[in-house]
């Protein structure tokens, strides 16, 4: 199971992640388990989700983002703030964003002032919430089962990255024969499923 800490991680200052409970109270709350079951950032990792910890302040001069871009093919940026005063349509699209789905391609966020939850499925389906905070960057890997919202602050500035043109289109749960949902399962949940088999074998 992810769980719990090896050693502090710098990235843990501005990105957290625990295993949520079942609770329905509102959806911006922490959720914490009882007792709390935390997740490292490299256990994150498992699941193909990528994160740094950036200087917010200088985002626009920052070398490791402009690295981070290059590496990786970021041409596209925007900002948005989402919070009821500056996003259009902002009920609608807090609702629409904690809907659980997947993209064809990543989803890569930047909070540059105040934070939100991003919630993502583990191997065995059960809800991970990720605490983005100021100077986090997160990378949700194309075909992973996730949702979003706010914290219980109601505002995140955050930048958004995209490879050549955006396509912000999500695909609401079930959408397990799009090929991106199936080469996610095979390059993250196959393959956990594949080295317990291995290791039972051994034993």
């Amino acid at each position: 199971m992810l769980s719990g800490y090896l050693a502090w991680d710098p990235r843990e200052e501005v990105i957290q992640a625990w295993y949520m409970d079942d609770s329905d109270e509102d959806q911006r709350l922490p959720h914490h388990r009882e007792p709390k079951e935390f997740v490292s950032l490299n256990q994150l990792s498992e699941l193909g989700v990528l994160s740094w910890k950036l200087d917010a302040d200088n985002y626009e001069t920052d070398a490791e983002l402009k690295k981070i871009r290059e590496d990786r093919g970021y041409s596209y940026v925007d900002l948005i703030e989402v919070c009821p005063e500056k996003l259009p349509n902002y009920e609608e699209k807090i609702k629409n964003f904690f809907e659980e789905h997947l993209h064809t391609d990543e989803e890569i966020r930047y909070c540059l002032a105040g934070s939100g939850y991003f919630d993502v499925r583990d191997h065995n389906d059960h809800w991970i919430r990720v605490w983005v905070k100021k100077g986090g960057i997160i990378v949700l890997p194309a075909g992973i089962y996730h949702r979003f919202t706010l914290d219980s602050d109601n505002y995140i500035k955050a930048m958004r990255l995209f490879v050549g043109d955006p396509v912000w289109t999500p695909f609401n749960r079930p959408h397990d024969h799009l090929p991106a949902r199936k080469e996610y399962v095979q390059a993250f949940v196959n393959k956990d499923d594949s080295a317990r088999a291995v290791d039972a074998a051994a034993a």
